[in-house]
């Protein structure tokens, strides 16, 4: 299909699919560089996480694509790329390395965000439709982020944020 047709909230779910799968696979492959240039160990343990939650949404994603025998379009999903190209650049600009872990949290934080907003609007179309096994897996989804978006706002509350204020300056 390569112009899709959208009319009813069911053709937007299938096309949403496509999206979902082309973000969590564009951040499958970026987060691994990301810990590995984290200072904090509860950051890159998080970030680890979020990693594992991505991975999991994409088997279930990929489950249910075969099961329901939905079409994947070849699509990128522009707004994750963005978001993860001013990631990449703004970190680029980050000399020291408590600052740039507030940096990479901020910006894992805004493109948690993010998919907050994808999977908690496909699963009240989902719900809205009567679609109990589509409405799961995106709420999952969206729980999944919630958790990452807490635990990201506590270490940037009590650790990151906090080095970051004040950080020490290396010769």
């Amino acid at each position: 299909m390569e112009n899709p047709v959208i009319n009813t909230l069911h053709n937007l779910i299938d096309y949403d699919i496509s999206k979902f799968v082309s973000a969590e696979n564009e951040l499958k492959m970026t987060l691994p560089k990301w810990i590995s240039i984290a200072n904090s160990f509860q950051l890159k343990t998080a970030l680890q996480k979020y990693l594992d939650f991505v991975g999991q949404h994409l088997l279930r994603l990929e489950e249910f694509i075969d099961q329901e025998q939905i079409s994947l379009l070849n699509v990128n999903n522009r707004i994750m790329r963005v978001l993860i190209e001013e990631t990449q650049e703004e970190l680029s600009h980050c000399s020291n390395a408590e600052v740039r872990d507030a940096c990479l949290l901020a910006r894992v934080q805004a493109i948690n965000h993010f998919k907050i907003c994808l999977y908690g609007t496909a699963a009240a179309f989902a719900k809205l439709l009567e679609l109990a096994k589509s409405a799961e897996i995106f709420h999952e989804a969206e729980i999944n982020e919630k958790h990452i978006d807490d635990r990201l706002s506590q270490l940037a509350e009590y650790e990151v944020n906090v080095k970051a204020k004040s950080p020490i300056a290396l010769p």
